[in-house]
């Protein structure tokens, strides 16, 4: 097995990518912005916000870490996870359905969100934690995981449910904007030919 070595970190990142590395042992990719590579430690699975909001209602605190990223909420679950989804999808019954869900798996790269409490520019688009990972705690045992997957922990959230309301969701999100769309179309002005 060959010795990595980690890419040299940025010194005007601002102690950010030592903060990922050191505190939770996650490795990142430099920048900027500072990245986190997902399918080492977790992948990332990724939803619209609004739909992002519903799943986070559906599924509670059965969740490991989420950021918001711009206009995305980015669910953090198992390493590996990234494998499964469109297997999964189509057991669940929501193959071959056009669904605004994407998934960062091996060889993805993730904004690293500031560290809690690190404060932050506020700007639009920034990525943030909206439930951030803890230092010096095992992530990994608290992601959504197919427990009869390898990467698998028995007392892990149950991805399967954690997909299913994602696309459940997805589907809503997107039906919602086609009626709305729908509706602006038909309140519009209609321009008629003038013989």
């Amino acid at each position: 097995m060959a010795l990595t070595v980690p890419p040299p970190r940025s010194p005007s990142d601002g102690g950010i990518a030592r903060w990922y590395e050191d505190g939770l042992g996650w490795a990142t990719v430099p920048g900027p912005p500072v990245g986190l590579a997902t399918g080492v430690r977790f992948d990332v699975l990724e939803v619209p916000v609004a739909a992002g909001r519903g799943v986070l209602r559906r599924v509670g605190a059965a969740t490991g870490p989420v950021a918001l990223v711009g206009p995305r909420m980015g669910l953090l679950v198992a390493a590996g996870s990234a494998e499964e989804l469109p297997g999964l999808l189509d057991w669940l019954e929501w193959g071959g359905i056009s669904l605004d869900l994407a998934v960062l798996g091996a060889d993805g790269r993730m904004t690293a969100p500031l560290p809690p409490g690190w404060g932050g520019s506020g700007a639009p688009g920034t990525t943030v934690w909206l439930r951030p990972p803890v230092p010096g705690r095992e992530v990994e045992p608290s992601l959504p995981a197919l427990r009869s997957a390898p990467w698998g922990v028995a007392g892990a959230p149950c991805l399967v449910r954690l997909v299913a309301a994602a696309a459940a969701e997805c589907h809503r999100v997107r039906l919602l904007g086609a009626r709305t769309r729908g509706a602006a179309q038909q309140l519009s002005p209609q321009r008629f030919a003038s013989s």
